[in-house]
């Protein structure tokens, strides 16, 4: 194999293409299993450049496998492509989609014939579709012996605090009345996701600070002067883990049952999908890219310092195959899922970060492909954990 000089003047040579690849994206926002346009373009990108191209892999229309070299160990790189309603990229996903295909530029050139085996996924719906999950449960996970991506943030971290995920939707159905005239005749609607609500506020006293439960309601009622039948809502709960979580599920949906019983509402529910797991990051991974990164000249916070980040089906991919997901460090004046976010997403200085970010998890790779013993070490950790 040759050398991580080859890596990077690979992915440098390349800057201005994938500079084109990320813009390109990022005019183009798609939502969860629409990502046409993007996957289009990112397959195209990966053809022309002499990666073997699987478009619309696992019976999804927006996944692909773009794959190089043979035999194992088999290490995968991953692309997310699919933006948020309304404010688009904000959570910079043009660039994870670039840093994929950067990281498997980088790595084809210096991976040699029967070294083992490249692949870049493209994995759509990420948020809140859960594409990962689908493609898992299809086994585009199976011959897999490691999985990589990288995420921009307002902070560089590789062992991000990514917690476990599940969303709730409610709804309350009571019965109309005149709001004025004969009020007493009605079922308030309102009144018991009020009482849910305050229900909610009240619990987040007493939960422990690495869980989260936010949400929106997505029917209020008709008018004023009727009192509401029907309100509806879509929450969603987070814990430090699928162990918290299941926990804190039970916690919140009290609150909802407990606002039915007291209004004589009826309440239904539904969890949607499958969860989303937390992020399990593989130590002798992480240390790899710690150092790489370090090779460039960035400095990473050692493991167990830095900020929650949020949710990621990533996290699913962890608990099947060991995984890293840092996070890397642009210049911007919102964090992700603003628009401050969507804009400096697409700033030259951010194409830069994403670049080291991209070098950086193709060297580690191949540390991988060239050290057996780091690779052993991470499938032995990966072990210990899925078993304990």
């Amino acid at each position: 194999m040759n050398d991580k000089a080859t890596i990077q003047r690979t992915i440098r040579d390349q800057s201005d293409d994938l500079r084109a690849l990320s813009l390109d994206i990022h005019a183009h926002p798609e939502l969860n299993f629409e990502e046409h346009h993007a996957h289009d373009a990112l397959t195209a990108f990966l053809e022309q450049r002499g990666f073997a191209l699987e478009r619309g892999a696992y019976g999804i229309e927006t996944a692909f496998v773009a794959r190089y070299g043979s035999c194992s160990p088999t290490i995968a790189v991953l692309c997310e492509y699919d933006a948020l309603p309304e404010i688009g990229h904000a959570c910079g996903h043009n660039l994870i989609a670039a840093s994929g295909a950067a990281a498997g530029l980088g790595l084809k050139e210096a991976l040699g014939d029967g070294e083992g085996t490249l692949l870049v996924l493209g994995t759509p719906a990420e948020e809140g579709g859960g594409g990962k999950i689908a493609m898992i449960e299809r086994g585009a996970f199976e011959e897999v012996d490691a999985a990589f991506m990288v995420h921009p943030s307002p902070g560089n971290n590789a062992w991000p605090a990514i917690m476990a995920l599940h969303e709730l939707e409610v709804e309350f159905f009571g019965k109309n009345a005149h709001a004025a005239a004969y009020p007493w005749e009605g079922v308030n609607a309102l009144d018991a996701f009020v009482l849910a609500y305050n229900g909610i506020a009240v619990l987040r006293q007493q939960l422990q600070p690495d869980t989260r439960v936010h949400g929106i309601v997505t029917d209020g009622g008709a008018k004023p002067n009727i009192i509401p039948d029907h309100t509806a809502a879509d929450f969603y709960l987070r814990g430090r883990d699928n162990t918290r979580l299941a926990t804190l599920k039970d916690r919140v949906l009290a609150c909802f049952t407990g606002a039915a019983q007291a209004t004589g509402c009826r309440l239904e529910h539904r969890w949607v999908g499958h969860p989303y797991y937390n992020m399990s990051t593989s130590d002798p991974i992480a240390e790899a890219y710690v150092a790489n990164m370090q090779s460039l000249g960035t400095m990473l916070p050692a493991k167990g310092v830095g900020p929650t980040a949020g949710s990621t089906d990533m996290g699913n991919v962890s608990h099947v195959v060991p995984s890293i997901h840092p996070m890397f460090a642009i210049e911007t004046e919102g964090g992700n899922h603003t628009p401050e976010f969507t804009a400096a997403v697409a700033t030259t200085s951010a194409h830069e970060s994403m670049l080291d970010a991209a070098i950086a998890m193709a060297m580690t790779a191949h540390d991988l492909f060239t050290d057996k013993d780091r690779l052993k070490r991470a499938h032995q950790e990966f072990v210990a954990q899925s078993s304990a």
